[in-house]
């Protein structure tokens, strides 16, 4: 794993600041007491280093404040604000991202300094020339709650803490100099301004908003910002005049310097938030936060996060170890997040303020990953507020219209894929869990499901989703399956029995993309023929391959709703055990440059990435618990430690800690909506759990070690236990489960094992292997200049094929495919295949006449003024202009790549003159990829190649998300008798700053310039 301090002594400096740094409370308090605890445990920097990307300041139990200092956002790296390597701090805002894979927040920024006035943060290589502040680690401190630091600058000691909805800052002045404060509203991680307002309303009070444009679409903060003493003077900066006159500013970049006279006593800061208005802000300021009393409120904070922490209480293990448990329990209890005011009002997802009546509402599901273990791990220590987390979620579908994918601050991002609030949600119904619309919940779940987007529509068309059709179409399909079985489930328990059949089918349709010949789930085409060049290693990323963030190895394991199906795809038990097997055993290679969160790698197991989070588990269901023990204890050893690159991967919301919480207590939610968890080994002698229901659930561990991780017999409630499987039931029902543990291997959990069947369970078979695909063209080429012979095929030769061209439905009574088809205009083919009484999907594609450089001829010649920037996305510069057109994923071999700076610049010399109709020219979007679209398309024409006149243009606005993953055509009508054409595409420049790639340049993929001439 990444080791920042290059070994685990690196961290001296973590328990030194506890000896060398002392703050002192406000006049006339005591010095603050020690910390609760369990609260000492927690260490908050393990993932501020590597690519954890969590952040170490004060925040209460999913409150609606981080309040965390800021050293950097300049890129992925800075997904939080903070990374362990920098030496200066820019200030501290009130809003982070706990573990996330992009960046956003960092809202409403505070900095203490004395002197010369300063408007810019400055750099990191210079921090004196800005507001900016050196600062060393050994003069850090950080607990929940609780966050200190000294600014070398100006000699100031800063101390943090929090309330659910307002930070409060105590700044101590060391020096003779008049304390002064910036509060910078344009500040922000990976966001652009769209609105501001700051307005002083008091000798010791400013209020306003900032809006902003980022990961988050349209994010609303409001706040309140009080200080202990009067401000002085005020300085009011709008960008471009600064003023101590002006007591209200409006605009896009609003910065203010506040004044104090020197005192004795700390600078104390109170800011409170709200999505909603200023006058909201200001409620839940008098309702959390009235007084002055910040030693106070930092033990309020911490007694509540002791509090949380103690639903989950170990003993035994190493110091190290109950760190990093106790530090995990509190990372999963940052997120997601109090999203309303004091009085239950809210900003919703369709931008309008309504009121939460019987429940809270939250903000940021990270739910590609949550789902998995998080969500499960507050099933059982946090089940109240789990059905909170249901209720909003229903409350965005209301709202929305649809439920959330990756919703932050009441906007869907869209990142990420499958529709994975329906696992959440399914899981509370199997599990009998109230207080929730149960009907609502499934109107919702099947939404989802029947959306005709991302896929969805070629999964109800076709039952699979065609590579040729969709990006990460094998990731899409094998997730899409298990959310299925989850409506199946559901639907099975409140009596819908159509729904239960339909979706009980749906979650076997995995199976569609399972090549036997390889093993491994693998890309197939809309007509059934299998991705060519397959290699298993192959990382690719959100729109770059049949694979979200993963290869084939990571995904051919993830059919959690019927592992015992899976099983046989592989010949059994025995052969799919040795499947997983050989898993550890590849080289431990990420071959994408992209894919920066495929980390933590153990062969090609990935556990710095959510994908591979299960399968160490899947032994258990093989009749080989013993493996599962052995590379469950491993993975915990290894992936995890008490450092701040103590995490392998981003930290995600939860997930990442919830999988160690959950595995430590010796169990993991492998299929996370099941209500049964898989027995893994247990790191401690003893963990506690005091569930909500009033029970208490124990599980020991007898002569528990690093060397005794197996399991050698086990006893439930004083009886013998024989299963690899506990069910959430037992948990909750409180009692005992025992472990004896040992050095070798045992026979413990191989004979009552779990099942995951679907057929098996539903009581008759669901899936049938035999399916009639469309048909096929035997060329990929779509466009000639003369005349083009189209030959088709089936996957099935025995299959009549029929056909159209004139843009309507084929029939029986078509045109019947015998010999190759002679094309000599443009024309829509669309074609089926018919076998018996079967008839497959309309097989649809356009062949357009239009000039193009033929391999051996002359003209048209093509010319580049610079050529593609990589051996990756550099096919030749005739790729361009050759009559085949790439597909929507950008590593088919076809597009032809620029970046740097370099556009597309081609001259075409026609040969002789001829009256061109259009121009045309394919690129891909792709954002998550760094592939964006032209930011302008011209076309020129010339009689000598020399002199060009344009015929117009097309231009494009950047994006602001990371939706659109597909093909775009610009076109620009030229209409004139030329020889000459020259394409000019324009690249966007540098990543926009919303973009977790902020600071490096973007890509533009273009393929297939179309010259089409008159008459065509």
């Amino acid at each position: 794993m990444l080791n920042f301090f290059g070994n685990k002594a690196g961290l001296k400096f973590l328990a030194a600041s506890f000896l060398l740094l002392q703050f002192c409370s406000p006049k006339g308090q005591q010095s603050l007491p020690e910390a609760p605890a369990l609260v000492s445990k927690v260490n908050p920097m393990i993932g501020t280093g590597g690519h954890g990307h969590t952040f170490p300041g004060a925040t209460t139990p999913h409150g609606m404040v981080q309040l965390s200092p800021d050293t950097g956002n300049e890129g992925w790296d800075w997904s939080s604000g903070y990374h362990i390597s920098d030496s200066s701090i820019m200030g501290f805002s009130h809003t982070h991202l706990s573990g996330t894979g992009g960046g956003d927040y960092g809202d409403i920024l505070l900095m203490p300094f004395t002197g010369v006035n300063h408007w810019e943060a400055g750099s990191k290589k210079k921090p004196e020339a800005g507001y900016r502040s050196a600062f060393s680690h050994e003069e850090e401190f950080a607990q929940p709650g609780f966050y200190s630091v000294k600014l070398q600058q100006h000699n100031i000691d800063v101390a943090l803490t929090a309330t659910p909805r307002t930070g409060f800052h105590q700044y101590t002045f060391n020096g003779e100099e008049n304390p002064k404060v910036i509060l910078d509203l344009v500040h922000g991680i990976g966001d652009n301004i769209r609105e501001l307002e700051l307005t002083i309303t008091g000798d010791h009070e400013v209020s306003g908003l900032r809006r902003s444009q980022g990961w988050a679409r349209d994010q609303y903060v409001y706040f309140v910002l009080q200080f202990s003493q009067p401000i002085r003077t005020a300085l009011l900066n709008d960008g471009q005049n600064v003023s101590s006159e002006i007591k209200s500013l409006k605009g896009q970049n609003i910065k203010a310097i506040f004044e104090f006279e020197k005192s004795d006593d700390p600078l104390l800061a109170k800011v409170a938030l709200s999505a909603v208005s200023v006058d909201g802000a200001r409620r839940n300021m008098e309702a959390e936060n009235n007084g002055w009393d910040w030693g106070a409120v930092k033990n309020q904070a911490q007694a509540l996060w002791e509090k949380e922490l103690q639903k989950a209480t170990v003993k035994g293990g190493t110091e190290d170890e109950q760190s990093i448990f106790y530090t995990a329990a509190y990372h999963t209890m940052i997120h997601p997040n109090i999203y309303m005011d004091v009085d239950h009002q809210y900003r919703g997802m369709d931008q309008k303020i309504h009121t939460a009546e019987g429940f809270d509402y939250y903000t940021l599901f990270s739910l590609w990953d949550t789902f998995r273990a998080a969500h499960p791990w507050y099933s059982i220590v946090e089940p109240s507020r789990n059905v909170d987390f249901i209720n909003t979620l229903l409350a965005k579908y209301k709202e929305s219209g649809e439920l959330a994918v990756w919703e932050l601050a009441s906007n869907e991002t869209g990142t990420m894929i499958g529709y994975h609030a329906v696992p959440v949600i399914a899981d509370a119904i199997i599990k009998g869990t109230k207080g929730f619309d149960y009907e609502l919940a499934f109107e919702a779940m099947k939404n989802s499901a029947t959306t005709r987007d991302r896929g969805i529509d070629h999964l109800m068309d076709l039952g699979f989703i065609p590579y040729d059709w969709e990006s990460n179409s094998v990731s899409k399909l094998v997730e899409y399956a298990f959310d299925d079985w989850c409506i199946a489930e559901s639907a099975k328990i409140l009596g819908k029995t159509a729904d239960y059949e339909a979706f009980s089918k749906r979650a076997l349709n995995y199976r569609k993309l399972f090549d036997a010949s390889t093993g491994f789930f693998r890309g197939r085409s809309a007509s059934g023929v299998w991705v060519k060049d397959f290699d298993p290693m192959t990382i690719t990323t959100l729109g770059s391959g049949e694979y979200t963030e993963g290869n084939a190895w990571h995904y051919t394991f993830f059919a959690p709703q019927d592992v015992n199906g899976l099983m046989e795809l592989y010949g059994g038990p025995g052969a799919f055990a040795q499947k997983i097997d050989d898993m550890w055993e590849q080289e431990a290679v990420n071959d994408n440059e992209h894919a920066s969160d495929v980390t933590g790698l153990i062969g090609q197991y990935a556990h710095g990435n959510e994908p591979s989070h299960h399968v160490a588990y899947l032994y258990n269901y093989a009749g080989q618990a013993q493996k599962t023990q052995k590379w469950v204890r491993h993975i915990m050893e290894t992936q995890y430690a008490n450092l701040p690159d103590g995490l392998s991967g981003n930290e995600d919301c939860g997930q990442m800690s919830a999988w160690y919480t959950l595995s430590a207590m010796g169990m993991y939610s492998v299929n996370p909506a099941s209500g049964i968890y898989l027995i893994g080994s247990p790191v401690f002698n003893e963990i506690q759990l005091k569930l909500e229901n009033g029970q208490t659930f124990t599980v020991k561990a007898e002569n528990n070690s690093p060397e005794n991780i197996y399991i050698q017999s086990a006893k439930l409630n004083g009886e013998n236990y024989h299963k690899a499987f506990i069910h959430h039931a037992d948990i909750m029902a409180g009692g005992t489960l025992e472990f004896v543990m040992g050095a070798q291997p045992s026979d413990w959990g191989n004979v009552q094992l779990p099942e995951a069947d679907v057929e098996k369970a539903f009581g008759k078979e669901l899936y049938s292997e035999d399916q009639l695909f469309m048909p096929y063209t035997a060329s990929d080429q779509r466009i000639f200049t003369d005349d083009l012979k189209v030959e088709l095929g089936s996957i099935k030769p025995e299959a009549k094929i029929y056909y159209t061209l004139d843009g309507s439905s084929p029939t029986t009574a078509s045109s019947l495919y015998q010999l190759p088809i002679h094309l000599t205009n443009s024309a829509q083919l669309q074609a089926i295949s018919v076998l018996g009484e079967e008839v497959s999907p309309v097989f649809k594609t356009d062949f357009n006449r239009a000039i193009y450089h033929i391999e051996g001829k002359q003209y048209p010649i093509l010319k580049l003024t610079h050529e593609p920037d990589s051996k990756a996305y550099n096919p030749g510069k005739w790729a361009l202009l050759d009559g085949v057109s790439a597909s929507a994923n950008l590593r088919d071999g076809k597009w032809s790549g620029f970046s740097d700076g370099h556009d597309l610049e081609a001259v075409i010399d026609l040969g002789t003159e001829q009256h061109i109709a259009k121009v045309s020219t394919g690129f891909l979007r792709n954002t998550s990829s760094w592939v964006f679209l032209p930011v302008k398309y011209e076309v020129f024409y010339s009689e000598d190649g020399k002199k060009w006149q344009s015929a117009g243009f097309q231009e494009n606005a950047v994006p602001d998300d990371h939706q659109t993953i597909r093909r775009f055509q610009f076109a620009v009508e030229v209409g004139q008798t030329i020889r000459y054409l020259k394409v000019v595409a324009t690249t966007m420049g540098d990543l926009p700053e919303w973009h977790p790639g902020f600071g490096n340049a973007s890509w533009m993929f273009a393929d297939e310039i179309v010259i089409e001439p008159e008459n065509n």
